[in-house]
């Protein structure tokens, strides 16, 4: 792997509990066993999300085990925002590492919470599918802001992980007595209102995301005028006939016959000019 330097992305947390909870986490860091790393949060957080999709799947044939889900989805909370606060109390930080493994098994988490949900009988299976993809859909532009903008947008509208997992947990309580609604004089399912809405929110913060990211990425990277600024390593050369062309130093590294080669080979160098590092 290429010795690179990392470039950490300021992390963005304004959601509702966001002063509130960094307080508590904080707390816990300090008071959390030496015996337990980070890793062993993240592998519980995400076994609490597989838990949360098994839980909602089972509680189509026993009601009560939507008390699960909320549990699981407290101890999801609890390894899941506690892994990397740890981390950073202890000096431990590993942040590609962390990064990268966090928001995979985020990535599979959801799909076992929203794969149960379609499973459950509380949420249509398509609008669990479009849900899914349009979450799938923003995670895939915080990512991409991170790595071009080195800004990590944790939420939107003051909404984050933490106020996502406490609205679910209050609307799967909803589903022990009343699992649908009436919308319009029609009943629907109560999840399946709540996952339109959802993909309504998720839909308008990826489209003002994508806007602003766009406009501060054009005005960083300005469109030169005037055509491509000629490169220092290219030189005009007067060829065999009576018209221009450039020559550069890699295409001249290409086409020119090792010499000292018994073979009369070509140079097995790489291009210098799309070498890497």
């Amino acid at each position: 792997m290429p010795n690179r330097e990392f470039v950490r992305a300021a992390r963005v947390m304004n959601g509702l509990s966001a002063g509130l909870e960094k307080r508590i986490l904080l707390w816990l860091a300090k008071r959390m066993p030496a015996a337990i790393g980070s890793d062993h949060l993240t592998a519980l957080g995400f076994a609490a999300m597989i838990g949360t999709g098994l839980c909602y799947w089972l509680a189509r044939s026993h009601r009560l085990a939507l008390i699960g889900v909320v549990v699981c989805l407290a101890v999801n909370w609890f390894g899941d925002s506690l892994d990397g606060t740890v981390a950073r109390v202890r000096r431990q930080e590993r942040p590609r590492y962390g990064f990268y493994v966090d928001h995979t098994l985020d990535m599979f988490g959801s799909l076992f919470l929203l794969g149960g949900l379609a499973l459950s009988g509380f949420m249509t299976p398509l609008i669990a599918l479009g849900l899914l993809v349009s979450y799938l859909m923003l995670t895939t532009e915080v990512y991409l802001a991170t790595y071009c903008l080195a800004s990590f947008r944790l939420s939107f509208f003051k909404v984050g992980p933490t106020e996502l997992r406490i609205l679910l947990a209050i609307g799967t309580l909803v589903l022990l007595v009343a699992p649908t609604v009436s919308v319009f004089g029609a009943r629907c399912l109560l999840f399946d209102v709540g996952g339109v809405v959802a993909m309504i929110g998720i839909g308008v913060a990826l489209l003002t995301a994508t806007i602003a990211h766009t406009i501060d990425l054009y005005r960083a990277e300005p469109l030169r005028r005037g055509g491509r600024e000629r490169l220092p390593c290219e030189t005009e050369q007067r060829g065999p006939t009576s018209g221009r062309f450039r020559s550069r130093p890699w295409q001249r590294e290409m086409e020119e016959p090792a010499r000292n080669l018994p073979d009369g080979g070509l140079r097995e160098k790489a291009p210098t000019r799309f070498a890497r590092e």
